[in-house]
């Protein structure tokens, strides 16, 4: 299934229980957290895909508690999303497009207190479930998040001042020697 904008409003388990694939592409204006504030400059859309699939737990739980029947098998989510997203140069403060791609895997507990309690003992990314998820929000948090610190280009097109105090290649000025004036008071104290 192809879509222009990720779904704000999806529920993943009968995502997942369909086996299905998400994947479009967007406009970065559509996601307004992310475009706020960039320079101005055409970039490529978004590009986004996502499935949703259920797992069973590692390791068989029921045998280690006496007990026959399966735990609830856990969501998890793939999450894929690439862009060029204009940046500023921190160095020569000119516009640029930064690559920026994600690729996580996320799985999915009960709620808030669950990810808290479980995030310590865990290598994957966790989040709560909610009953109608935003596919949208999360694609947006992930790129604003792989956005680095300090854009920079790898190379700046232009050359770069390296410091405040320098200054651009001008025509050199003959300056006055200051002691040209106090050869010419030293000559008009000699006349008197």
């Amino acid at each position: 299934m192809t879509a222009a904008m990720p779904p704000t409003t999806l529920d993943l388990r009968a995502s997942a229980q369909k086996a299905e694939t998400l994947s479009g592409q967007a406009l970065l204006s559509a996601f307004a957290r992310l475009a706020d504030g960039l320079p101005e400059l055409e970039v490529a859309p978004v590009r986004w895909s996502a499935q949703a699939e259920l797992r069973q737990p590692l390791g068989d739980l029921g045998a280690d508690l006496g007990r026959t029947e399966l735990p609830e098998p856990q969501l998890w989510l793939h999450l894929q999303a690439s862009a060029e997203l204009p940046q500023t140069c921190q160095r020569c403060l000119s516009p640029y497009a930064q690559p920026v791609e994600v690729d996580r895997w996320f799985r999915f507990v009960a709620d808030e207190a669950v990810a808290l309690a479980e995030d310590d003992e865990c290598e994957e990314d966790l989040l709560a479930l909610e009953p109608r998820f935003d596919l949208a929000a999360l694609i947006e948090d992930e790129l604003l998040l792989a956005l680095p610190l300090v854009p920079m280009h790898e190379v700046c097109p232009v050359p770069v001042r390296m410091s405040a105090g320098e200054l651009p290649d001008l025509p050199e000025e003959k300056k006055p020697n200051p002691f040209a004036a106090l050869s010419a008071l030293k000559g008009r104290a000699s006349d008197h």
